[in-house]
């Protein structure tokens, strides 16, 4: 992973809108329409060549496909890589793991909110057997694709995502597993082979993991924090199991507290969970630092410092509002994170994926392009501060 060396280095989440076309196609496959593979295929090479493109253009710095790859969502697409599980029949009804306090205390708001949001395949998996890796030929796929996106075009760098081991079907009839932990180190197992795949590839890997904040409103109350730490300790080591032979400086970690722009007024504070996303081996930490529940964390890092030679890549805009931030308040994000942190550990980023999947969209694409535009221009603010120049 490229440090911010000379400049302040940008960058995203990964997850971006899909374009008209694209999920067209996508929705007559979710929906079990015969069409041509060919023609999704096509499509989906030209909007991530496109992507690329538009990324590069804007003047961001490591860039991605946009996960334009992933058919279902930024966790769920793990349903057609991973054989021994499936989705329990019945209604797309809300399942357990994207419910908690929050829709318990605002659940007029949420009854008006989640059906505008556009989900599917939301209903709650089975593990009816062994987990593993069958996504050899999906993975290669995305790989090559972006691959051929990035011929002829200079980046510093280019990234994957896949997602964390805590955010593989958590709302799960396991019928096969014994334990949390035998099911949980099943999932890391199969995962890194996805995850030596993209960096055999010549990407850096992201991890996402919205789950491991998230849960915390799912378990406090009647749980404690106590008990929440518990159940994220595991999964933090079945991160870093997962993550066995890939390079710290090629990978980095995602964490949010969910991606809806919603109250999150059951949010785990930062200073709670800090020390275990730390925990997790990989060279840099993305974390959410520009909405409104979480922008005063930044005060997190007067007192807890980074591990020797790992960035932070903190959101510095929303995703999920669509005021389109000013320059000069995303320098002044950046600036005071970089005289706790030192200039070269910070990478300028967004808070979550502008798209949870090909259905979703916290903003109109426009607003999200010019947010993704204003973070550039706040990051060489922030560098011509920091630098002198």
């Amino acid at each position: 992973m490229q440090k911010s060396i000379d400049r302040l280095l940008t960058t995203h989440v990964g997850s971006l809108i899909r374009p008209p076309e694209l999920v067209k196609l996508l929705r007559a496959k979710e929906e079990g329409k015969h069409g041509e593979d060919r023609e999704l295929a096509a499509c989906t090479e030209a909007a991530v060549a496109e992507v690329v493109r538009t990324q590069v253009r804007i003047g961001l710095d490591v860039v991605n496909d946009g996960e334009f790859g992933k058919t279902i969502s930024w966790s769920r697409y793990v349903m057609e890589r991973m054989s021994g599980v499936s989705q329990l029949p019945g209604t797309d009804a809300m399942p357990r793991g994207v419910t908690g306090k929050d829709r318990r205390d605002f659940a007029d708001f949420y009854k008006a909110y989640d059906p505008s949001q556009g989900l599917t395949r939301m209903a709650p998996w089975r593990v009816s057997g062994p987990i593993k890796y069958i996504g050899q030929e999906a993975v290669q796929r995305d790989i090559e694709s972006l691959r051929r996106a990035l011929r002829g075009i200079k980046v510093q760098e280019a990234f994957m995502t896949a997602v964390a081991p805590a955010s593989v079907v958590p709302d799960r009839d396991d019928q096969y597993y014994r334990s949390d932990e035998e099911y949980l180190f099943a999932v890391a197992d199969a995962l890194n082979e996805e995850y030596r795949a993209i960096v055999a590839g010549g990407f850096l890997l992201q991890i996402d993991d919205a789950y491991l904040a998230h849960y915390y409103d799912m378990i406090v109350p009647p749980g404690s924090l106590a008990d929440y730490r518990r159940w994220a300790e595991l999964r933090v080591e079945a991160l870093n199991r997962a993550l066995r032979g890939i390079p710290e400086e090629r990978s980095r970690y995602h964490v949010c507290w969910g991606s809806w722009n919603g109250p999150h007024m059951s949010d785990v504070p930062l200073k709670d969970i800090v020390d275990l996303i730390l925990r997790v081996n990989v060279g840099g930490y993305l974390l959410e630092m520009a909405n409104p529940r979480h922008e005063h964390e930044w005060r997190v890092w007067k007192s807890v410092k980074l591990p020797p030679g790992r960035v932070l890549l903190p959101g510095v805009i929303s995703h999920a509002t669509n005021v389109v931030e000013h320059p000069e308040l995303i320098c002044e994000r950046l600036t005071r994170l970089a005289s706790l942190l030192g200039r070269e550990a910070i990478i300028a980023s967004t808070d979550c994926g502008f798209a949870q999947g090909p259905f979703v969209q916290r903003v109109h694409p426009s607003i999200m392009w010019a947010k993704l535009e204003v973070l550039v221009a706040g990051a060489r603010l922030a560098g011509q501060q920091l630098w002198g120049r």
